[in-house]
């Protein structure tokens, strides 16, 4: 099974070696069918400094914390 990847906006920067990124997902409602934006926000593990703003693209990984289990693959314009 692949990895699941997701396109998000980094929110937080205020661990170390940890980003907050929100992520939307739009979704359809269910009796109107006007979609509707979504907004969840995932914990990623990072190794380069990202400011906060910044696009990032994030991959599901192996636990690697309780709350962290996303990793930031790219960064920059995307």
């Amino acid at each position: 099974m692949s990895k699941k990847i997701l396109r998000g906006k980094v929110v937080s920067v205020k661990m170390q070696k940890t980003v907050v990124v929100a992520v939307e997902l739009p979704k359809r409602h269910p009796l109107y069918g006007k979609m509707v934006k979504n907004t969840k926000r995932f914990k990623a593990h990072i190794e380069e400094p990202v400011n906060e703003g910044d696009e990032v693209i994030i991959e599901e990984t192996r636990p690697i914390s309780k709350d962290v289990t996303w990793r930031v693959i790219r960064k920059g314009d995307l």
